[in-house]
């Protein structure tokens, strides 16, 4: 059986591959990619990261799984006049308006890489006065990165002028990484091991005191924080995290909440903590959970993105899409979210959590999230009434005008 650093270096062998799998927590390269990056038999794992190698030889083998792919992606996708003139290209002649098409007038941009300059695009954008959308940038917190010099750049970075469209007032890091690959922190190890970790419980890009820490920094300047968090232990971690930092201000969420311990359900509330989940996803409907039987056994896997228990336990639930590992159309998360028994939403909530719930993280929720007088024309008219018709076609709903502060920004032809 041959490694993806030898089929790669068939293929290309004289200059740098990194090519991504599509969740980006794992990544392919060859010979000349490690090379670039510095990466041999004998570097350790990064923070977050696992360098896979060949079992007999214990050379790399081309499989670079979270943080250990992010550092050499980072190498790949420097600036350049050229990308940062197609990142543009494609935010205003493709996002944008697909955005608008789809009636959302609100995003968190969940992960910006300010040192590849991802949030310059977005201040281009405002400054030529093309954006459609109300966005709250979430600035990447680089695991690898020595803490006092990144919390000064993160600080440095903090825009959040109330009169703007545009905000950089969140901070995205990863607790831990993804059940498919081993890395989702978990209470109890997993099953099968996938990539050799000591206890084999997942991994962490953020721990809990340096979670807290950065919290307890960024808090004050004014940063909400958007936690990744897929295992149990991640999302306990994170929760105790907050708890740890004091935070009293802020209103930070642990995003994707797929494996949670029924302990940690009431805490969401107590510590004013959103559980931000996606369902958009085929992977997370019930006849999905199942398939990570193999990994977690048949009890952690049976609950998946357990939505319901959570809004009974008082969280306050927000949906949202994970674009583009699932679609960003919220009424396929609308169809997703009421369908999923036993962890559904009535259609009530799970408007809400699309919608004033979702302005209250991104601290909006006077200005827009529900038809008021007094708040924002944020407004979208549907070719049909949601609650007039068969939830298992919900999907099929089209926008036919969506209005940003009383602007139209699509219309339906």
């Amino acid at each position: 059986q041959r490694s993806p650093i030898d089929i790669i270096d068939d293929v290309v062998p004289n200059r740098p591959v990194i090519i991504m799998e599509q969740t980006s927590h794992s990544m392919w390269v060859n010979s000349a990619a490690l090379a670039l990056a510095g990466i041999n038999q004998h570097s350790e794992n990064p923070t977050g990261g696992v360098i896979m190698r060949d079992e007999y030889t214990g050379k790399p083998n081309g499989i670079l799984i979270d943080n250990a792919g992010n550092i050499v992606m980072d190498l790949a996708l420097q600036p350049t006049p050229e990308s940062q003139a197609k990142d543009y290209e494609g935010l205003v002649e493709y996002t944008l308006p697909e955005l608008a098409k789809h009636g959302i007038t609100s995003i968190g941009d969940a992960r910006s890489f300010w040192r590849r300059d991802d949030h310059l695009t977005w201040l281009k954008a405002n400054q030529n006065d093309e954006l459609t959308v109300r966005v709250n940038v979430g600035l990447w917190a680089y695991p690898d990165m020595n803490d006092t010099e990144q919390l000064a750049e993160l600080k440095a970075l903090y825009q959040n002028n109330p009169e703007s469209l545009l905000k950089f007032n969140q901070i995205k890091l990863y607790a831990d990484g993804i059940l498919i690959n081993g890395t989702a922190a978990m209470h109890e190890p997993y099953d099968i091991d996938l990539i050799g970790l000591a206890g084999n419980r997942g991994l962490n890009y953020f721990d809990q005191e340096r979670l807290a820490y950065y919290i307890e920094q960024l808090e004050s300047t004014g940063f909400d924080f958007h936690i990744h968090a897929i295992g149990d232990r991640g999302i306990h971690e994170a929760l105790n995290a907050v708890e740890i930092s004091g935070s009293s201000a802020g209103r930070h969420r642990i995003t994707h909440v797929e494996v949670v311990d029924p302990a940690d359900f009431s805490r969401f509330a107590e510590l004013n903590v959103t559980a931000d989940a996606q369902v958009a996803g085929e992977f997370t409907h019930p006849e999905h959970w199942h398939e990570n039987d193999e990994l977690i056994g048949t009890v952690r896997a049976d609950n998946a993105v357990p939505i319901k228990s959570l809004h009974e336990a008082g969280a306050r639930v927000t949906l949202s899409s994970d674009w583009n590992v699932s679609p960003f159309n919220p009424f396929i998360g609308l169809q997703n979210a009421v369908t999923r028994a036993p962890q559904e939403l009535t259609l009530a909530q799970a408007i809400k959590a699309y919608t004033l719930n979702s302005a209250y993280v991104m601290r909006q929720e006077n200005t827009v999230g529900s038809i008021e007088v007094g708040k924002a024309a944020d407004l979208i008219v549907l070719d049909r009434n949601l609650f007039d018709i068969d939830e298992n076609t919900i999907n099929q709903t089209k926008i036919v005008t969506t209005l940003l502060e009383g602007d139209v920004v699509y219309q339906k032809q």
